[in-house]
């Protein structure tokens, strides 16, 4: 998830002035550190707005000349009033409640510990920027380039949360309308599932493996064992899609699919007492592409048997139904709000092009910045597109674990 604007802005400034910590170890024996307390009640909406919440003692603002208009500190603080040149040790800055608040307001999605975090650093930002300002680094060059690009950072993020609060109106009617005319997409089906492994697992001949190491065996003896095992392979890949045929004959006169699919990984070397046939809640999206026929079938019809490098495939349908409304219609509203989203920012990132210098940079040097990632509630499935899982699913390679549905 992205960060937020303000806190990296703070954060990166006190990266300049700070190393990280080494990592602390705790000794042997040592007490554990104590656990954190419960958090208290929030309280905060009985302190009054005038109220100081933060007070940062040692620091004055810069006093304005008598002959110029009093501005309010960058930092949104204030100092008390000041009649002449304050000791150091009466100086202090003062944050009220309704100007740290103001602050932390400017923060998107703000929470609790963001609030705690920002009082923390704060204090800091304060105490570093009074310093550089009577040091006269506010009036560098360097300074004024800088603000500039932190500026254009600030405006284009102030932008894409602007673009992504405008995408989220979508109206209700529109919501309505998607989930019509999109029946298909959230049709949800229990299915039943046969896996035939493509091959068998070969075990290994131990005597074969002593005859090895003691004999070295020529180019030729060598060329005619790899044939032979090449042969047996094919043999036994041939063995294993007939026998998922005839399999699906018997899935399709009602045997039981877990009696079936223990004899399917027996027939392949594989001991798995409890396998996994059952898929409930399937979409249209959580199977690849290549068994999207299988959305087809009626309730109780099998499959023919889908092949791939994966193995061989059998579905059953046990049951349809398709989600309501009430419960699609925040899914269907984060898909049109990411859709609508995206569609400004490419109208936005399409509205101007680059020429560099190649004599200057070097020919290729530069490659643009790629656009920002829109982030958002989770897309609803398209009934047109292809599912995000790979196109052959693997064989189990766990007991427990054949080849499973993508869950929505």
């Amino acid at each position: 998830m992205r960060k937020n604007w303000l806190l990296s802005v703070l954060l990166g400034g006190l990266a300049w002035g700070q190393a990280a910590p080494a990592a602390q170890q705790t000794p042997v024996g040592a007490p554990k550190p104590a656990q954190p307390q419960a958090a208290s009640p929030d309280k905060s909406a009985t302190v009054a707005d005038d109220a100081a919440v933060i007070t940062v003692k040692g620091v004055c603002p810069a006093t304005p000349k008598p002959a110029a208009a009093a501005k309010p500190a960058s930092t949104g603080a204030t100092a008390k009033p000041e009649t002449g040149k304050t000791p150091a040790g009466d100086c202090k800055t003062i944050v009220t409640k309704a100007e740290f608040e103001k602050l932390v307001a400017s923060v998107p999605n703000s929470t609790p510990q963001m609030k705690r975090q920002i009082a923390g650093l704060l204090p800091r930002l304060i105490a570093m920027s009074e310093a550089a300002k009577k040091r006269g680094l506010d009036k560098t060059p360097q300074f004024k380039e800088l603000l500039k690009v932190q500026t254009m950072q600030i405006l284009s993020n102030e932008l894409t949360r602007n673009v992504q609060a405008e995408a989220a109106k979508v109206p209700e009617s529109e919501v309505e309308s998607y989930y019509k005319a999109n029946p298909e997409a959230f049709e949800q089906f229990n299915l039943e599932r046969l896996f035939v492994p493509r091959t068998r697992q070969i075990e290994s001949d131990a005597k074969d493996d002593d005859d090895d190491k003691n004999t070295k065996l020529t180019d030729e003896q060598q060329k005619a064992k790899e044939e032979a095992e090449k042969a047996k392979a094919a043999e036994g890949e041939q063995a294993m899609a007939k026998l998922a045929e005839a399999l699906r004959v018997r899935a399709a006169a009602g045997e039981d699919f877990v009696k079936l699919q223990k004899e399917a990984f027996e027939a392949a070397g594989m001991k798995i007492e409890s396998p996994t046939v059952t898929l409930p809640k399937v979409r249209r999206t959580g199977l690849p592409v290549a068994h999207a026929a299988v959305f087809e079938l009626k309730v109780g019809e099998v499959s023919s048997v889908i092949n791939d490098s994966g193995g061989h495939y059998l579905y059953k349908v046990t049951g349809k139904d398709t989600i309501p409304y009430d419960q699609a219609k925040e899914e269907i509203r984060g898909k049109m709000q990411n859709d609508r989203a995206r569609e400004m920012m490419e109208k936005l990132n399409s509205s101007f092009s680059v020429e560099t210098n190649e004599a200057y940079f070097g020919p290729g040097a530069v490659n643009p910045a790629p656009p920002p990632r829109m982030g958002g509630p989770r897309m609803a499935p398209s009934p047109m597109a292809p599912s995000a899982r790979p196109q052959t699913p693997p064989p189990p390679q766990a007991p427990a674990n054949p080849p499973a549905a993508k869950q929505d």
